[in-house]
């Protein structure tokens, strides 16, 4: 039992089997199912034994045969010995019948083809009154059925038998013998349901038979003990599985509904589960219970709630997309981090599919980047700035609503590209006020470039965040400054072809995300790479965002300094690289590199940008990497997204990480990390290590 060699053990179980003595015979059965499979050897030795306490005179010593026979026999086993378990099964003591009808259903299943030999006993058990035997006989009659086409359709005839075996168990009164909470033999009658929904499926004839039955067990099962809410979970599977009348199916749902305001959270779950599957040929039942299952977001169990937000996505269509996204909407902005990402993205899918209007969906994807920040998918910024560049009637609308809520915050990085790409696009028509969707707020220019000043310099602001602050910028200089051939290169982006993303987020087409950046980045790199005077450079750089020549109608609250002075000096600063820092190898074990390179970006002097490099120098993959970082209460630190969690043998790509530290008082550097993996060989490390050795550059 605890991994050692027992083969010395399994001849002393054989001979205490051979024994005369009923105590020795029991322990040398037990010693022989914990130590006996098909692959000793000494199994084979074992049949004979068994053989000859089947045939024993006493019941005990039967017993004991029959029910290690059923634990662990062979097929060879089963095909010499299954003339003596049927032979038991019909005569002998009750207790005696029971296990070898068991026994009987383990020989079905591991030889389907020894099922002739049974069809008769299970026809002659069906009118047991012992309620043991009886219920074994269902058991084999179900195993027999699902194994064999032909054996089902023989039983189908006993079809009404089984619906009066059923009918007397929901009707008869309390039984001192078989009788749980009040409930006749519910373990009998769930076997019964279970082997009606084998016997009915695909025959409409058969399933019409067993309509009566399957709504009086509906009806007139307790649900007060969990007892009754077994029976009942099993009658609604049988009633969906099996070809029944509309208004019984109506009948299980509402089952199912009423699960839904079970205490136990695993009758919820359940019911959710089912409901689900429900979903597709009862949608209309379904939806009746719609507001219960929208109560299933505030549950407390995990579970239940990641169900219940599963069903009430699926559950969204034309007529309720309003009430639903807005039930949506709020259990988004309270459900745990680990919900955030597949709500946002259920929310998404389903404004798309089901907008009443252009504004609306706008709204929503606002309010979904809003509350969930960086858990939203991918293709949420390019699909937004798509749908709104393809709604001209709302450009002043949209620009409004996403400058305010920049202006609020600017740590949603997603929010943040959307709203820097609709500044540079349509900036105009928030420095004239224009929007006819409500009521329009002149924004004054200096403000603005404040702002997305602000995004370029925040630390939280990802390298494609900066791209998009950069780009609004230049193109703001076209509607500031009226260049006529600024304005030829920066004009608004054409709409473009949306990429089709399937419902697990996986894109389907040719992506046109982030268009806008790459037109203007080569216009900056070409200054940069010039072989003009510094100087030179610099003013170009200036003089692609305009330098006014004259004044601009457009332009009555800016002046000098903000053209001259932080934006652009800003924007000259970027043309500096960040100062890279030698590479730390930071983890060396089991095959395993793990190298940090770090640099520190010129804008930020108390930011440090570590890359983690995560390599494999075995054969074998090592798989369920994941690092964890900690720094001291004076530093702040921000862990991104790894590449992947499964680090390829050699040769295979490594996993990347990225970690961005904040050292506002620049000192002395120390971090704690914390990996995690599984070998090839299945075994599970972590380790903790300690990080004291950062060069002086990197904090200094």
């Amino acid at each position: 039992m605890l991994g050692y060699p027992a083969y010395f053990g399994q001849m002393e179980c054989l001979k205490l089997i051979a024994s005369q003595k009923f105590h020795e015979k029991r322990i040398g059965y037990l010693g022989a199912a914990l130590l006996l499979d098909e692959k000793q050897d000494t199994h084979l030795l074992l049949t004979n034994s068994i053989k000859n306490d089947l045939s024993h005179p006493s019941a005990w010593v039967q017993s004991l045969a029959l029910s290690t026979l059923g634990s662990l026999g062979s097929a060879a086993m089963f095909r010499d010995l299954a003339g003596a378990v049927e032979q038991l099964a019909q005569v002998g003591q009750p207790s005696v019948r029971r296990k070898a009808v068991v026994c009987a259903v383990h020989i079905i299943r591991k030889v389907p083809d020894l099922t002739d030999t049974f069809v008769a006993l299970g026809e002659q058990l069906l009118t047991e009154r012992n309620h043991s035997i009886l219920h074994g006989a269902v058991m084999l009659i179900a195993e027999m059925c699902r194994q064999n086409p032909q054996t089902l359709e023989h039983f189908r005839k006993h079809v009404p038998q089984l619906v009066g075996l059923l009918q007397n168990l929901v009707v008869a009164g309390y039984s001192p013998e078989s009788s749980i909470s009040g409930i006749n033999d519910p373990f009998l009658q769930v076997q019964i349901v279970r082997l009606l929904r084998i016997l009915g499926r695909g025959n409409e004839d058969t399933s019409d038979s067993m309509n009566d039955v399957l709504a009086q067990v509906a009806t007139n099962t307790e649900t007060t003990r969990n007892v009754g809410n077994a029976i009942l979970y099993e009658t609604v599977l049988t009633i969906m599985g099996v070809h029944s009348a509309s208004g019984l199916r109506v009948l299980a749902v509402n089952i199912l509904g009423r699960f839904l305001v079970n205490k136990d959270r695993n009758i919820r779950y359940v019911a959710l589960t089912s409901l689900q599957k429900l979903l597709q040929e009862e949608s209309s039942a379904v939806q009746r219970h719609r507001s219960t299952i929208l109560a299933c977001l505030s549950d407390p169990d995990a579970t239940v709630k990641r169900r219940a937000l599963q069903l009430s996505l699926a559950l969204v269509n034309h007529s309720n997309v309003r009430a639903t996204i807005k039930e949506l909407l709020d259990f988004l902005s309270l459900c745990a981090p680990d919900l955030k990402s597949d709500c946002a993205s259920g929310i998404f899918l389903a404004a798309e599919k089901f907008a009443p209007n252009k504004r609306w969906h706008v709204d929503t994807i606002l309010q979904v980047l809003t509350t969930a920040g960086s858990y939203v998918r991918d293709d949420a910024v390019p699909n937004l700035t798509h749908l709104i560049g393809g709604a001209k009637e709302l450009h002043g609308y949209a620009v409004q609503q996403l400058y305010q809520a920049l202006a609020q915050d600017i740590s949603q990085q997603p929010l943040v590209q959307v709203a820097t790409w609709c500044i540079g696009e349509y900036g105009n028509l928030l420095l004239a006020g224009s929007c006819e969707e409500v009521e329009p707020k002149q924004v004054d220019p200096e403000e603005m470039l404040s702002l997305l000043e602000r995004v370029l310099q925040s630390h939280l602001s990802w390298p494609a965040t900066r791209g998009y602050a950069l780009t609004a910028l230049m193109k703001l200089g076209t509607h500031l400054q009226g260049n006529s051939i600024k304005a030829s290169i920066l004009e608004k982006m054409p709409l473009v072809e949306k990429a089709s993303y399937g419902e697990d987020g996986s894109e389907k087409g040719q992506p046109g995300r982030e268009a806008n950046v790459t037109v203007n980045i080569p216009e900056v790199e070409q200054c940069s790479d010039s072989k003009q005077p510094e100087s030179s450079q610099v003013s170009d750089l200036l003089n692609l965002l305009g330098e006014p020549t004259e004044p601009s109608p457009l332009q009555p609250a800016i002046g000098t300094p903000v053209a001259t002075g932080s934006v652009l000096d800003l924007l000259k600063d970027l043309k500096t690289p960040a100062t890279a820092l030698p590479r730390l190898v930071v983890y060396e074990r089991d095959e395993l590199l793990v190298e940090f390179s770090m640099e520190r970006p010129p804008l930020e002097p108390t930011l440090l940008l570590i890359t983690a490099t995560v390599s494999n120098r075995a054969s074998s993959d090592v798989t369920g990497f994941s690092l964890q970082v900690a720094v001291p209460k004076s530093f702040e630190v921000e862990l991104l997204a790894p590449s992947g969690s499964t680090v390829p043998r050699q040769g295979g790509p490594p996993i990347i990480q990225s970690i961005r530290v904040l050292n506002p008082r620049k000192l002395p550097l120390r971090m704690r990390l914390r990996l995690a993996y599984t070998l090839p060989s299945g075994a599970t490390v972590q380790q903790i290590e300690e990080i004291h050795s950062f060069p002086e550059a990197a904090w200094q």
